[in-house]
């Protein structure tokens, strides 16, 4: 089943701490007194306690299947938002009677008894882009000790309410496309699976923080600031007093073009990958976080621990995508994808802009792998295999898996290949920086 697009603006508008003025009436200077939720909602304060088996019963919608928030839940969006598999998002978040200790460049710390639930609606209809189906919506407790957990509720295919899962799912959602349709899959996370992102280096909470709700959004009456709402309903402590959101740091929206490719670039890392890569975090040399300064970040040459079998690899390398492997573990649906949990599709507006960023960096020219074909594979009969390379450049080719250089042959003609051989290329051109290696494995006659 799909909901259109206006349930979701609709549910975003009920500000349900205060009341929106008439159009016409004056504004107030700051916000009205917010309705306070009751700590936790309907949720127990661990993850070891009874959980409501549907999403009506977690206190967090007055009605589930219209999406109408619970008084005094606050619905929020962010500048960058973390890529899942092109899902939109309808964001809110309860917070008690106690303060969120604020920060301007680092994690924000929640309350026992936060509770913030994020439901996902995946377009399903290319050619109506507000055909949204309900898939799940996720909830994250804030228990004592500074302790997350996180559950999902499944919507139901009437979408009249969501079951509580008690384990991961997988599921394949059917997408109309304009010449017919196609299966994409969808991954339903385990309450383990959650706190595998949601972990204690970055602070149990993504995403809210300064730099990711530093941001306009439109008002009957202009623009607005999130970051100055908040502070504007006491939500912080310490306050902003007189400090102005103009002056704390804000990511760069990815389409933003008026910040640079660099800021672009830093802001899309720190969204979907600060959370494992920064210090004390997953095993690798490089921190995502925008607010460690680009030189500390490690990012732009900055050496990898894996080298995926490419020469000179590093997590960026500059003027060349092909040696950067964040870029490639980016643009990729193998073992290599990252983030490497709940991802079925790529990013392909995101690639696109690290793509951008990287070949904006200084360096020097390269050349892109030579293309096999066939890549690969089993062959009852001898195969011929073709190269083909940029024009002007030339390929060198072993047959026996050693990587290849100029003193090995020259590809001229399709190579007949009469039994198994791990083909192994590279493209040359004086000026250019030389290709990586492309491989293929061809089994034959076995």
């Amino acid at each position: 089943m799909v909901v259109a697009a206006a349930v979701l603006l609709g549910a975003a508008a009920t500000h349900a701490h205060a009341q929106q003025p008439q159009a016409g009436a004056p504004q107030p200077p700051e916000a009205a007194p917010r309705i306070i939720p009751k700590a936790y909602l309907n949720m127990p304060e661990r993850a070891s306690g009874e959980l409501p088996r549907l999403l009506s019963q977690t206190g967090a919608f007055t009605d589930a299947r219209a999406l109408v928030p619970s008084p005094g839940l606050i619905p929020y969006d962010l500048v960058v938002p973390f890529w899942s598999d092109g899902a939109e998002k309808l964001r809110l978040v309860a917070i008690p009677d106690a303060k969120v200790a604020f920060s301007p460049s680092d994690e924000w710390r929640f309350p026992p008894g936060t509770v913030f639930v994020k439901t996902f609606l995946l377009p399903v209809d290319a050619n109506n882009p507000q055909a949204l189906r309900r898939l799940e919506t996720r909830l994250l407790v804030c228990s004592p000790g500074g302790q997350v957990y996180g559950v999902v509720y499944k919507w139901r295919a009437d979408e009249s309410d969501a079951e509580l899962l008690p384990d991961s799912l997988r599921e394949d959602v059917e997408v109309r496309t304009g010449s017919g349709s196609r299966r994409q899959s969808w991954y339903y996370p385990s309450r383990k699976d959650c706190l595998v992102c949601h972990n204690a280096r970055a602070g149990g909470v993504l995403g809210v923080k300064t730099r990711q709700l530093n941001r306009d959004y439109p008002y009957r009456s202009g623009a607005r600031n999130e970051l100055a709402e908040w502070n504007a309903l006491g939500l912080f402590a310490p306050p902003l007093g007189r400090v102005q959101p103009a002056s704390l740091p804000s990511l760069a929206a990815s389409d933003d073009a008026t910040r640079s490719l660099e800021d672009r670039a830093r802001s899309y890392l720190d969204a979907n990958c600060a959370h494992c890569h920064r210090p004390g975090g997953t095993v690798a040399y490089f921190d995502a976080r925008y607010s460690t300064p680009p030189e500390r970040q490690y990012i732009v040459n900055g050496p990898v621990l894996i080298d995926e079998g490419i020469d000179h690899p590093r997590v960026v390398a500059p003027h060349d995508i092909w040696r950067s492997i964040a870029y490639m573990r980016v643009d990729t649906l193998g073992d290599l994808k990252m983030p490497p949990l709940a991802r079925a599709t790529i990013d392909t507006a995101g690639v696109a802009l690290l793509q951008s960023w990287i070949e904006s960096l200084p360096g020097r020219a390269v050349l892109a792998p030579p293309v096999l074909a066939p890549a690969g594979g089993e062959f009852a009969v001898p195969v011929d295999v073709t190269l083909q390379a940029a024009p002007g450049a030339e390929i060198h080719y072993t047959l026996d898996g050693s990587e290849p250089g100029r003193a090995d042959p020259l590809y001229t003609a399709p190579i007949r290949l009469k039994d198994t051989s791990i083909l192994r290329a590279r493209a040359y051109q004086d000026g250019l920086q030389h290709s990586i290696t492309a491989q293929g494995v061809f089994v034959v006659g076995q």
